[in-house]
C-alpha cells in the first residue's frame, strides 16, 4: 500500500496515460483495418483501382472515346499517350490505372496548371494529383537515358551530314552537335539564396543545358543551375566537360557566343567576337545555321509543354529539375513517334539572344580558335578550282 499520496496520484497518472495509449492504439489498428476491408471492397478489375473515378469528368470522356483527337487537350497524339503507358507500366503498377496517371502528367504540364485546376478537370483530390505528378515523374526520370543517350560511332556520320545541310557547307561534316543553355522561370525558394536565380534577364529561373543533333533531339541534358549561374560554368561543371563524355576525338560540338572556343577537354566551336572582314563574316552565318538548331529545339519543347513557357513551375525549386527533364523526355519521344506540333514554330524560343554575356577565361584549357580558323578558311575556299590556276606549281 502506498502511503505518499504524492506517489499515489503519479502512479493514477501512468495507468490513465497507458489506458489511453492503448485505446489510441486500438482506435489505429480499428481505422486501418476498415481501411484495407474498404479497398477490397472497392477493388475492381486487374488494374486494382482503389477509388472509382468520375466517368463523367470530359477530359476522362474525351480519352474514353477512340475516335476522339488527344492533341488539343494533352498536346499529343493517341500513338504517343499509349507509348509512353506501355513504356512507363509494371507488374506492380496500382491505384488510379498508369494511363490515368500519364493522361494527369500531360495534362499539367501542357498547360502549366495549378494543382486545383487539374484536381477539378479529373474529378481527383488535389492532393492526389500531386502525389501522381510525383509519382510519374520518378518513372520518366528512371526511364531518361531510354530516350535521352549520347550517340554512338556509328551515328555520328548521319548526324555531321544533318549539320551539313543546317549549314549548306560540307566543312561542317565533323559537327556532332549544337550546345546551347535555357532558362525556365520558377518560384525562387523563401530563403536567403533566393537572389541567386535572378538570371542576366531578371527573373527567377533554372538553366537547363542540352545537346541537340540536327533534327533537335536532345542528346544530353544538365538540369539544375540556378539562372545566376553563366553559361560557360554550367558547362563546365557538368559531366559531358568534367569527364570529357563526348564528343570523340576529331569532332565538335556548335555554341554561341557565350561559351569559350575549345579543343579540350570538349571541342567548341563559337561564332568569333569580332566579325571583320568577308572570311569571318561568312563563317558566322554558315555556324549560325547550324547551331540555331538547338535554339528551335528549345522553342518547341516549351511551345509543347507549356508549363515551361508561359509562367514559372508550379513545383518547388527541388523538383523543377525532374519536371525539365520529363518536358526534355517528352521532346524526344513526340520525334521518335513523328508526333508534330503544327504550331511548334509559331513560337520563338523565349532564351535567344543575340547578344549573350561573354564566356569567361578557363583554367587548364586548350582554345580551338586554330580548328575555327580552318573552317572559316574552307567556307571562303572555291568549291572548284578555276583552270588558269592549274597552269604552275604553288611554292
Amino acid at each position: 500500500m502506498v502511503s505518499n499520496p504524492h506517489l499515489s496520484a503519479a502512479l493514477t497518472c501512468v495507468a490513465i496515460r497507458r489506458l489511453l495509449e492503448g485505446a489510441r492504439a486500438r482506435s489505429d489498428r480499428r481505422r486501418r483495418r476498415l481501411r484495407r476491408i474498404l479497398a477490397r471492397c472497392q477493388w475492381q478489375g486487374r488494374n486494382g483501382l482503389y477509388m472509382q473515378l468520375n466517368a463523367t469528368a470530359p477530359i476522362l470522356a474525351l480519352y474514353a472515346n477512340p475516335e476522339a483527337c488527344l492533341k488539343k487537350d494533352f498536346r499529343v497524339k493517341r500513338s504517343s499517350v499509349a507509348y509512353l503507358v506501355q513504356m512507363l507500366s509494371s507488374p506492380k503498377d496500382h491505384g488510379w490505372g498508369q494511363d490515368i496517371e500519364v493522361l494527369v502528367l500531360l495534362y499539367s504540364l501542357a498547360h502549366g496548371l495549378s494543382l486545383s485546376v487539374v484536381s477539378s478537370a479529373f474529378g481527383i483530390p488535389k492532393s492526389t494529383v500531386h502525389r501522381i505528378i510525383r509519382h510519374v515523374s520518378g518513372k520518366i526520370k528512371a526511364n531518361l537515358k531510354t530516350l535521352i543517350s549520347l550517340p554512338t560511332a556509328d551515328e555520328l556520320p548521319a548526324i555531321a551530314g544533318g549539320f551539313c545541310q543546317l549549314a549548306n557547307s560540307p566543312a561542317f561534316h565533323h559537327a556532332a552537335g549544337a550546345i546551347d543553355g535555357c532558362h525556365i522561370r520558377i518560384k525562387p525558394p523563401g530563403n536567403e539564396y533566393h537572389k541567386d536565380y535572378i538570371n542576366y534577364k531578371l527573373f527567377p529561373s533554372i538553366q537547363m543545358q542540352a545537346i541537340c543533333d540536327s533534327t533537335g533531339r536532345f542528346l544530353d541534358v544538365f538540369i539544375g543551375y540556378p539562372g545566376s549561374v553563366h553559361d560557360a560554368r554550367v558547362l563546365r561543371n557538368s559531366p559531358i566537360f568534367s569527364q570529357a563524355l563526348f564528343p570523340p576525338a576529331g569532332w565538335f560540338l556548335l555554341g554561341d557566343g557565350g561559351y569559350p572556343c575549345l579543343e579540350k577537354p570538349v571541342a567548341l566551336l563559337t561564332p568569333y567576337k569580332v566579325p571583320r572582314g568577308q572570311v569571318r563574316a561568312r563563317f558566322h552565318a554558315h555556324h549560325a545555321r547550324a547551331r540555331s538548331v538547338v535554339e528551335r529545339a528549345f522553342g518547341r519543347m516549351k511551345t509543347r509543354w507549356r508549363a515551361t513557357f508561359f509562367k514559372a513551375l508550379e513545383v518547388s525549386p527541388s523538383f523543377a529539375p525532374d519536371i525539365i527533364a520529363c518536358c526534355a523526355f517528352l521532346h524526344n519521344l513526340c520525334i521518335n513517334m513523328n508526333d508534330v506540333l503544327e504550331d511548334a514554330e509559331a513560337f520563338p524560343p523565349e532564351d535567344q539572344d543575340q547578344n549573350p554575356p561573354p564566356a569567361a577565361a578557363g583554367g587548364q584549357e586548350s582554345p580551338g580558335h586554330h580548328i575555327r580558323d580552318r573552317i572559316a578558311a574552307q567556307l571562303s575556299a572555291p568549291v572548284q578550282m578555276a583552270p588558269h590556276l592549274r597552269e604552275h606549281d604553288y611554292i
